[in-house]
């Protein structure tokens, strides 16, 4: 059993650092690889746009996490950064539809808030239980000890670490210039972060809701059908438009070209 110090300062430290590494990640993609994703932001993100994103984030981190926790033995309120997700996403694509904006507008956010999950998450597990986001009790070596004497799952780091693996499979994407990545990265990443969120939680004690799943199952189980139903949506609507970009010969092409050949021919006679 791995004895690890805890502080409640710990989240704030983590947090700053999470925030501004993410932004810095985003601004260097944007340079690098992610302009048009970020004009294309541009060009429809208003105020109501960041307004719904805003609003959506914040009501669903607060629900969430409360509906957690206020279900458990110590019932408080709190918050979740996979019901953030969530609501941000509710929230915009609410918005998208009023305004009949397809496509994905989040290529932007994909880089930074992964690595945000991979550097916050170190700070919930240096804030230790207090945090409220420790795993279940088990007797691997490496189990945590974040100072009641139990041996823990390290959750936090399983999931800093399935997203670490996310980045790089997402940065490995944009150098090459791959369509998954350039295109949908941000269904790749609701689908990637929800199937491991999903997982990592069969590994906490949270009370359940709805049969075995406590909360955090079903919205990130909501998350990954949401990643993985406009990753469909999204190729099909490509695929549309490639079929419609192809030339396709017209009965009258054959008599301009033989108009122009005999043209040329009177020519030549004339010379």
């Amino acid at each position: 059993m791995i004895v690890v110090p805890t502080s409640p300062a710990a989240h704030i430290a983590f947090d700053l650092l999470a925030w501004s590494s993410g932004l810095a990640l985003g601004y260097a993609l944007h340079r690098w690889r992610l302009r048009d994703a970020s004009m294309r932001l541009a060009g429809v993100a208003g105020r109501g746009y960041f307004a719904s994103l805003a609003l959506g984030a914040a009501g669903g981190a607060w629900l969430a996490g409360s509906l957690n926790t206020l279900s458990s033995a110590s019932p408080a309120l709190s918050h979740s950064v996979v019901g953030a997700l969530a609501g941000a996403i509710a929230g915009v694509e609410i918005y998208k539809r009023l305004r009949g904006i397809k496509g994905s507008t989040g290529g932007s956010f994909v880089g930074p808030f992964a690595l945000g999950i991979v550097i916050g998450r170190l700070g919930c597990l240096f804030t230790g239980l207090p945090d409220r986001t420790y795993g279940s009790p088990t007797d691997l070596p490496f189990a945590v000890d974040l100072g009641d004497g139990i041996g823990r799952h390290p959750v936090q780091l399983y999931e800093s670490a399935a997203m670490a693996l996310f980045l790089a499979i997402y940065l490995t994407g944009l150098a090459r210039r791959a369509p998954w990545a350039m295109q949908r990265g941000f269904y790749a990443l609701c689908l990637a972060y929800g199937v491991q969120r999903f997982a990592w939680e069969w590994l906490k004690p949270y009370p359940p809701v709805l049969g075995p799943l406590n909360v955090f199952h079903i919205v990130s189980g909501g998350l990954a059908i949401y990643g993985l139903v406009y990753w469909r949506a999204d190729l099909a609507r490509a695929s549309r438009a490639q079929d419609r970009a192809l030339p396709v010969p017209r009965p009258d092409d054959e008599p301009v070209r033989d108009l122009l050949g005999a043209g040329a021919g009177q020519g030549d006679r004339r010379g």
